[in-house]
């Protein structure tokens, strides 16, 4: 496992999009809506798993993941800042978009 990170962030979220590709490509009948979804549920589940607290009501690095309403809390703020961040946020599709 890599200890920068950095390279292990980018390995997971890259990985996650070629599993994601590799899914649709295999059945050209999947609907991706579900792969994106499955693809969410997992994440979520590992996610919440690597979060789960030590259990020392003392502890720091646990104090703000300490009850399931903080981690979902936590969980919302991430999905927010990974999602206005990329570079699929906004479409030309969009309902909302400009057109001249």
């Amino acid at each position: 496992m890599s200890r920068n990170p950095i390279d292990a962030y980018e390995k997971a979220a890259g990985e996650t999009v070629d599993l994601g590709n590799r899914l649709a490509d295999a059945d050209p009948e999947a609907d991706l809506w579900d792969i994106g979804d499955g693809l969410i549920a997992g994440a979520i589940q590992y996610w919440l798993y690597t979060r789960e607290p030590c259990g020392d009501p003392g502890c720091e690095s646990c104090g703000p993941i300490s009850t399931a309403e903080s981690r979902l809390a936590e969980l919302h703020r991430l999905v927010d800042e990974l999602a206005q961040g990329s570079e699929y946020f906004h479409s030309p599709r969009d309902s909302n978009a400009g057109h001249a």
